[in-house]
């Protein structure tokens, strides 16, 4: 007999997996419970931009078909959802934003087609700060996204709408993109689990680009598990994508330990972490669990790395710089929005003055004058310098650690337009998340505790495409705390 309606949108994805494999749950009864808590709850949270309903109860039926001739892969019958940066060929791809309002692409993301083979239920396309530029998903040209914790607080960004979906119960599993931290930032906020891949790791082919050089692609999930789960299933190289990297695709979930023994670990504490700003409650959560990972066995070492305090300028230089040429082919010419004008030149004009919202305009104008002539030796190229040497710091730290712990934000989820005004004080929620993407290493935000009752994430790093360690270690100290158990308005306030 399948659980309660009322709890199969609680159950991980390793769960679900058990009962669909043993008959006593069928994918069309998850796919439905979903599709009736989106309906009943999304309204007020604002996860979706596009719920994929007719299309999912499909995908459930033919699941069930395959789970009963035994053919069943991992993911098969599990319902996912995709933040909106991800193309797809059956539902509309905006990345949040009025300039590509309607638009249908031609094929799939490649991680989109992973997970078809897989057999998994696309549930939607969740909601996202629009082109991925953003720290509180306030910056979706459709509706902002409430964080299930508190309906009144951010769920980070930019993607905050795959984060709250999962933390909420509206999805089991979601893929969303990072490019300074927007995977692991809303992942905290939202008390889920989130991870960065090292760069290469995943393909990018069918990710609308935002920072080619930052962005890659990971999974939300409840547990460790469950996130390693969907890692193995979209990681791998591409040809499609010349930065992927052609390394084999460990079976992550397999490599984890039922036990929490650390024994023999390295955990790196940065003291350059201790930043200015960090609330008291988010302190003394992060110190809690480091204190966790020591009686795990876990050898604490600290270690420094010197060129962290210049990660973030060095990022808002690289990356609207990229985005400045990368957003150059929204123009309403092949595809997306267009507002019709006497020239060439007005209807660019018009149409990107019409279709982009604020935050990009003002990422395109800071990467458009970093790059042009005469400043781009004083900022771009002196970026990419300072962004080596960032690399070389945590080169250097390897030597001593295996992995790296850090809180994943200085605060916790923060209410709603407390920082619209000051882009300064926004980018700043991004300071611990943005030196892996600039070094293009792993990382993973686990749940580590509460703070005036919203959650409070902790952050690994590990080696470039040793993600299998970084897990483990995740996972032990996931095993060792309750916070993966917990969920909105059962724990705390919804």
């Amino acid at each position: 007999m399948a659980p309660p309606a009322t709890l199969l949108t609680d159950l991980s994805a390793t769960a679900a997996r058990r009962l669909l494999d043993a008959g006593e749950l069928s994918a069309v009864e998850l796919a439905e419970a979903h599709l009736a808590r989106i309906a009943a709850l999304d309204p007020d949270l604002g996860c979706y931009l596009h719920v994929m309903g007719e299309i999912a109860r499909v995908q459930a039926a033919a699941a069930d078909r395959r789970i009963g001739t035994g053919e069943a892969a991992p993911l098969t019958g599990i319902p996912v959802a995709l933040k909106d940066v991800l193309c797809t060929t059956d539902a509309p791809t905006t990345a949040g934003s009025r300039i590509l309002a309607g638009f249908r692409s031609p094929y799939d993301a490649t991680v989109v087609a992973r997970l078809r083979a897989e057999g998994a239920v696309l549930l939607g396309k969740a909601n996202t700060d629009e082109f991925a530029m953003g720290s509180s998903n306030e910056n979706s040209a459709y509706k902002p996204v409430r964080n299930p914790w508190h309906r009144e607080r951010v769920p980070g960004g930019s993607s905050g709408g795959p984060a709250a979906a999962v933390g909420g119960g509206l999805a089991t599993l979601a893929l969303g993109s990072d490019t300074g931290g927007s995977i692991r930032q809303p992942a905290g906020f939202c008390g889920v689990v989130g991870v960065k891949p090292t760069y290469g790791r995943v393909s990018r082919y069918g990710l609308i680009a935002f920072a080619s050089s930052l962005d890659q692609i990971g999974p939300f999930a409840r547990t460790v598990e469950d996130a390693a789960l969907l890692l193995s299933a979209i990681a791998g190289h591409d040809r499609q994508d010349a930065t992927s990297v052609a390394l084999p695709v460990p079976e992550f979930a397999a490599l984890l330990s039922g036990g929490g023994d650390l024994g023999g670990v390295r955990v790196g504490v940065a003291r350059e972490y201790a930043v200015d700003g960090m609330e008291p409650g988010v302190a003394a959560a992060v110190a809690a669990a480091v204190r966790r990972l020591e009686s795990l066995g876990a050898e604490i070492v600290e270690v420094s790395l010197p060129h962290t305090e210049y990660a973030l300028a060095t990022y808002y230089i690289t990356a609207p710089a990229e985005a400045s040429a990368n957003l150059a082919r929204f123009d309403g010419v092949r595809y997306g929005a267009a507002v019709a004008a006497p020239t060439l030149r007005e209807t660019y004009e018009r149409t990107r003055g019409e279709g982009f919202g604020p935050e990009v305009k003002r990422r395109i104008m800071l990467g458009t004058y970093a790059l042009s002539s005469g400043y781009y030796d004083a900022y771009y190229v002196k970026a990419q310098k300072v962004r080596t040497l960032i690399k070389q710091d945590f080169d250097r730290a390897w030597e001593a650690v295996d992995v790296i712990v850090a809180p994943t934000s200085p605060t916790v989820a923060f209410p709603l337009g407390a920082r619209t005004a000051d882009p300064y004080q926004m980018y700043l929620a991004d300071v611990f998340t943005i030196p892996a993407n600039m070094a293009g290493i792993p990382g993973i935000s686990v749940p580590c505790g509460f703070s005036g009752g919203l959650p409070v994430g902790l952050q690994f790093l590990g080696k470039p495409f040793d993600e299998a360690t970084m897990l483990k270690v995740a996972h032990a100290y996931e095993q060792a705390e309750p916070w993966h158990t917990m969920r909105p308005g059962a724990n705390g306030p919804a």
